[in-house]
């Protein structure tokens, strides 16, 4: 089990505005962050590729 920080997220090609991302976790269409303290989050890596995995999907037509 690997966690990203939001470094990792835009080595992954993810480099929304931390505000995009925090608005895109409110709604529902990004994961959500571990907490690692009181002002650190991470993410879970299977969780972000699942996430793209979906994007994906829905590009192509099909359901994740």
């Amino acid at each position: 089990m690997r966690l990203l920080s939001p470094q990792d997220l835009v080595a992954k090609g993810i480099s929304f505005e931390r505000s995009q991302l925090f608005a895109l976790i409110k709604i529902g269409k990004f994961p959500k962050p571990v907490k690692m303290g009181l002002r650190r989050n991470a993410w879970l890596e299977s969780d972000v590729d699942d996430w793209i995995k979906q994007l994906v999907a829905e590009r192509d037509g099909a359901a994740a």
